[in-house]
């Protein structure tokens, strides 16, 4: 968008009392920002306003806020920030469709017409080893199989939702609760430049704009409504996943859970939408055939069934054969592995170090080894 296309926007929701959802009504009769900035005061009140509204819309933004909106503009230019508004034919349909879109979307990377065939996987930031495992998995078949993953780029469940797809060189589009020109969490920042490398990060906040704990809610509903479904791998109760998940449901959208182990606390999350009528799923496949009777044709078409990675079977000797066997994606010590496989000491520990060198099985701290 043009820094003369923008500017309107941004001066509109600088006004008080205009708040996202006020600006979208307001275009919606008016049909653009500088039809409603130039409109006269009864005109407003006519179209809907209140007569306070209607003032402060005549007043417009006050002289420090034409500044800050002027800083802003710079700061899109400098950071070469891609901006989307409401009306623009490239902003995405699915979006566009929910009660509350954002009239704004900040862009960096690239958002293509490919991601309207896209599915969310959220969870818990303090997510088990085995739900990033089962994430990764999910995520990972997903993107091969054509579709794009959209997550929130948080830790735990997010980010293994990012990297999976990341690792089937396919796509996935990361939504952000702060400024387009902020990470967060900071430690992030690498994997962010990946996401940019193979999909896009987007933002409805201003730019400048610090992770307030009052986004995340809000980012929640463009995570779901940039997507066909959202998967639930792990989640506490009264989560913000869960609140993903309600307000994907309130949106028209697919809800799947993977079932837990109902004494675990990331698990009660999960359980409690399968209560409530979610989806099971086990694979990625599940969430195919699951969204495809609602997919236009032209979509349909690019689809690929899901190919789950396959096991190193015909590549390992007799003993790395056991030990990979009794591997799953709950951790365990050498000590377990050696109870399973029934296999020595420094059998077993030459075993894991060959399947860890081939990224067949992963290491976390404590030695315990799981299936990656």
């Amino acid at each position: 968008m043009t820094r003369a296309r923008l500017e309107p926007w941004l001066r509109l929701l600088a006004i008080e009392g205009v708040g996202d959802v006020t600006a979208l009504k307001l275009i919606r009769v008016w049909h653009s920002p500088d039809a409603v900035l130039s409109a006269s005061r009864d005109d407003l009140i006519g179209g809907g306003c209140s007569p306070e509204l209607a003032d402060a819309i005549r007043r417009g933004p006050q002289s420090k806020v034409c500044r800050n909106v002027e800083q802003e503009l710079k700061r899109i230019e400098h950071g070469r920030i891609e901006v989307r508004c409401f009306l623009d034919a490239s902003y995405p349909a699915r979006l566009k469709m929910i009660a509350d879109p954002p009239p704004l979307l900040y862009i960096t990377g690239t958002l293509t017409e490919q991601d309207e065939l896209a599915i969310a996987i959220v969870g818990a930031r303090r997510a088990t080893a085995a739900g990033r495992a089962m994430t990764e998995e999910l995520s990972h078949d997903l993107a091969a199989a054509g579709m794009t993953v959209v997550s929130g780029l948080a830790r735990g469940v997010d980010a293994a939702a990012h990297r999976g797809a990341l690792a089937a060189q396919g796509r996935t589009v990361a939504v952000l609760g702060c400024g387009i020109d902020r990470t967060y969490p900071p430690e992030h920042d690498r994997l962010r430049k990946q996401i940019e490398e193979r999909g896009a990060i987007l933002s409805e906040a201003p730019v400048g704009a610090p992770p307030h704990s009052h986004h995340f809610p809000r980012r929640n509903r463009i995570i779901s409504g940039l997507s066909l479904g959202v998967i639930v791998t792990e989640a506490a109760i009264n989560s913000g996943s869960l609140i993903t998940a309600r307000l994907a449901a309130d949106q028209g959208r697919e809800v799947f859970a993977v079932p837990g182990f109902v004494k675990q606390d990331t698990s009660r999350g999960t359980n409690a939408l399968l209560k409530d009528g979610a989806a099971l799923i086990e694979r990625a496949q599940d969430v195919i055939d699951a969204v495809l009777p609602q997919l236009e044709p032209a979509l349909r078409l690019r689809l690929q069934p899901a190919q789950p990675k396959k096991g190193p079977s015909d590549q390992l000797g007799k003993e790395e054969q056991l030990v990979y066997d009794a591997l799953s994606y709950d951790p365990l010590t050498v000590d377990d592995v050696i109870v399973a496989t029934g296999l020595s000491v420094s059998t077993v520990m030459a075993a894991l170090l060959s399947l860890e060198l081939r990224q067949q099985v992963a290491q976390l701290p404590g030695q315990r080894y799981l299936r990656p």
